[in-house]
């Protein structure tokens, strides 16, 4: 009964080996790859199943199976070892096909220096305003004459409208 068990270990171990060669060669990604490895060779894979069985065979037995089971194992390794090889590899090409350089297209241009902090500033404060819901009205820095001195109903002799104190020109005061 044991020499049936042998040889239905034996058999199973060979099918095993040819079955996952075809499924190692099928393989196109990393992914499936490591999945048949598990499913193969993993802890609760096909060819632990199998090893199972060997508590049925007498010691004299097990060293065959051993090393047939251990063969299988190797042969499984080596075929998974070298496709991942080749996958690797593979995808390594793809990615520097894909990763090509145009050397002919323009440079990318970088903006010389930064905002004045006391601007970056204006602009946080001015943000905060408009987010509250207030508008930003544009207009002059510099108010003209009218609007400094007449509007308000400066006096024409008041010491504010002297030259030195303005920046106006003559030619701005009428």
């Amino acid at each position: 009964m044991s020499t049936s068990t042998l040889t239905q270990i034996e058999s199973d171990l060979q099918t095993l080996q040819q079955e996952a060669t075809e499924a190692i060669a099928a393989v196109a990604n990393l992914d499936e790859l490591e999945a048949l490895r598990v499913n193969y060779l993993g802890k609760k894979g096909k060819l632990s199943q199998i090893l199972r069985g060997m508590g049925k065979l007498s010691a004299e037995e097990r060293p065959t199976v051993g090393a047939v089971a251990n063969q299988v194992k190797e042969e499984l390794q080596t075929q998974l070892e070298a496709k991942l090889d080749g996958l690797q590899k593979a995808q390594i090409a793809a990615q520097l096909k894909a990763e090509t350089l145009d050397v002919s297209m323009p440079g990318v241009g970088r903006p010389l220096g930064r905002k004045h902090p006391l601007q970056s500033t204006v602009d946080r404060v001015l943000d905060i305003f408009v987010g509250l819901g207030y508008t930003v009205a544009e207009g002059p820095q510099i108010e003209s004459d009218y609007y400094n001195f007449e509007a308000l109903n400066t006096p024409a002799d008041h010491p504010a409208r002297d030259m030195q104190d303005t920046f106006y020109l003559p030619g701005d005061r009428s």
